[in-house]
Formats: structure tokens, C-alpha cells, sequence
């Protein structure tokens, strides 16, 4: 009997690939259970109209840079307003690490969220999420450097400098926090793991406060996070020496499910667009005072870009294996 049901199993496990490839064309990176028959690179809407979902009760978040119940405040207005747009509930939920928020969509308990750079891609290839927007201006996104700060008392004042130390990466899935660094460094005289002693953080922010406290020689990280802690006090910018700055990378991308019903979908979009930041939005997130809208597939390939340069990939065993780390980060 045991050997009939394994039997069974694997036939119909077999089936179903079988008949997801036949209804598939295109599928890219996409996890086997998404499509992208149009070629846009993200996942496109179910055929079927009863696998569309539109919820009661909306539930958005933040990608977890900083302390999430900051940004539950900030964005507190623009809760609000999702609320009244849509017609429905609308809950901000806390996320404390990118696998966490990542799941939270692929599971379904998510449809809308800002991802930091480096987790959109997992995010939009795992757990099909449609980037459609970042913060911006009226003609342009806001974008961020990817930079490495260390104390400016100390002594390092080259990327060179930092062979030997203990260098701080923010978690695995991270662009300007590790996939960059990997990717740009070596090319620079400096090979991260080689050269110098990674340690992960978990988040930007903790990777500043680690290297102003001493915990850890130097750290990359988002320009906008570290400026963003200098405008509110949390850090002196005199305390600190940039000794490397990149060029442009867009920021958190803000993505809704791809299930959603198209009705849904196009809802929150123009209630995305519609929206102008508070003066308290707007001196949180460096001046920007919209969602300037984007396409994936053009504004996200010089992240793309990096990762491949860094050996790295987007898809799930590479999700699978970043996720691991990030975990085991945390746990330090």
C-alpha cells in the first residue's frame, strides 16, 4: 500500500509539471508556480478568474531596513488613505527580516509591500510579486549609493584598507548590504570573505550603529538609510568616514500580489499614484514626495546586473539558500 501511495504521489506531482510546462511558455526565473507568457518579467495574472483574490482586509508593509514600527508611523497617513481609496480594512503589518515578508506574500497573507532593492527580485520570482512603483519625484525615482563607512577616527581611508578587518554585511539577500559589494569589490582589489572577515548584521541600521560603536571595522550599506539616520539624530555624520561610494541604484520597490483581481490591482495602483507624501513623508524619505511608477523588468537590471556579476541568482534555491543564511545571521 505504502509503495501504491508513493506511486500515486510522484505520478501526480509528475502531472502537474507536466502540465504546468504544456500551459506555460515562458517562466524565466519565475517559481514553477507563476507565468510570464507576456515576457515582462513578473508573474502574470491566473487564468483562471477563481484563483483571483480580493480581500476584505488589505495587508501591506515596509521592507524591514530600520525598526518596522517606525515605519508603521510614517506610513501611518498613507494607511489611511489606502483605506479610504480602496473602500476596504487596511493593515500594516511588521515584518523583521526580508524572508519573513517575502513568505508573507508567497503564502498569500501579503498583498502589498515595499521590498528593499535586493529582496524585489526574490520576491517578484518566489513569491510573484509586480513591482510598480519606488519613491520619487515628479520627473524621476529616487534612487541610492551603495557606500562603506567606517569611524573617522579610525584609520581606514581605502577600500584597500579594509584587508584583515571584520566587515560588517547586512544579510545575504541585500543589495547595497551584500550582493553588490561581492559583485563591485573584487573588481576594486578587494575580495569580500578573502580579504576581509563578513559578518552579517540583519539590517542597515545595525550595521551603522555596529561600526560607531566598534563591534565592526567598516560597513556597506544604502546611502539613504545612513543619511536618513543622520537628519533624525540617530548618528553624527561627523563620527563617520565614506571611503566608497557606487553609482545610482533605485530604492524599495512597493509591489502588490499578482493575484489580485485585476479590478483590486488597478485600484491600488491609482491610489498609489494619486498619493503626495506629508511634509513628515517627505523629510523621511529624503525629499520624495510621490510613487513615481516603474517597470521591473527596465529599472531593476542593473540590480539584476550585479547578482549575475557576483555569481548570484535570483530564483528559488538561491532564495532557499539566502534565506538560510539570513536566519542563521539573526540567530547570532
Amino acid at each position: 500500500m505504502k509503495k501504491v501511495l508513493i506511486a500515486a504521489t510522484a505520478f501526480a506531482l509528475l502531472a502537474t509539471n507536466v502540465w504546468s510546462q504544456a500551459t506555460c511558455k515562458n517562466r524565466g526565473e519565475l517559481d514553477v508556480n507563476y507565468c510570464d507568457d507576456n515576457g515582462d518579467m513578473v508573474a502574470d495574472v491566473p487564468k483562471d478568474p477563481k484563483k483571483w483574490k480580493d480581500p476584505s482586509t488589505l495587508v501591506w508593509a515596509y521592507t524591514p531596513v530600520e525598526d518596522p514600527a517606525v515605519y508603521e508611523k510614517i506610513f501611518a497617513p498613507f494607511t489611511a488613505h489606502l483605506a479610504t481609496c480602496t473602500g476596504k480594512k487596511v493593515v500594516f503589518f511588521q515584518v523583521q527580516n526580508n524572508a519573513a515578508e517575502i513568505e508573507a506574500m508567497r503564502s498569500g497573507r501579503l498583498h502589498v509591500a515595499g521590498f528593499s532593492t535586493g529582496p524585489t527580485a526574490f520576491a517578484v520570482n518566489v513569491a510573484g510579486a509586480i513591482p510598480f512603483a519606488v519613491k520619487g519625484y515628479e520627473k524621476e525615482f529616487q534612487g541610492y549609493n551603495l557606500i562603506v563607512v567606517v569611524k573617522a577616527s579610525g584609520p581606514i581611508h581605502t577600500l584597500a584598507d579594509l584587508k584583515g578587518k571584520k566587515v560588517a554585511h547586512t544579510a545575504p539577500s541585500s543589495n547595497s548590504g551584500n550582493m553588490a559589494p561581492r559583485a563591485l569589490f573584487p573588481a576594486l582589489g578587494v575580495t569580500p570573505e578573502k580579504d576581509y572577515t563578513v559578518v552579517y548584521s540583519g539590517k542597515h541600521d545595525s550595521s551603522i550603529l555596529g561600526v560607531q560603536k566598534g563591534d565592526y571595522d567598516a560597513a556597506p550599506v544604502a546611502s539613504d538609510v545612513y543619511e536618513r539616520m543622520a537628519r533624525r539624530g540617530q548618528i553624527k555624520d561627523s563620527d563617520f568616514r565614506v571611503v566608497y561610494r557606487s553609482k545610482k541604484f533605485p530604492t524599495s520597490s512597493f509591489a502588490y500580489a499578482h493575484d489580485l483581481t485585476p479590478k483590486l490591482a488597478d485600484k491600488v495602483l491609482s491610489c498609489f499614484y494619486d498619493y503626495r507624501f506629508t511634509p513628515e513623508m517627505q523629510k523621511a524619505f529624503d525629499g520624495a514626495d510621490r510613487f513615481f511608477p516603474i517597470n521591473y523588468k527596465t529599472t531593476w537590471e542593473p540590480v539584476r546586473q550585479v547578482a549575475a556579476a557576483g555569481g548570484e541568482s535570483f530564483g528559488k534555491a538561491a532564495y532557499v539558500k539566502e534565506s538560510e543564511r539570513e536566519a542563521a545571521a539573526q540567530k547570532k
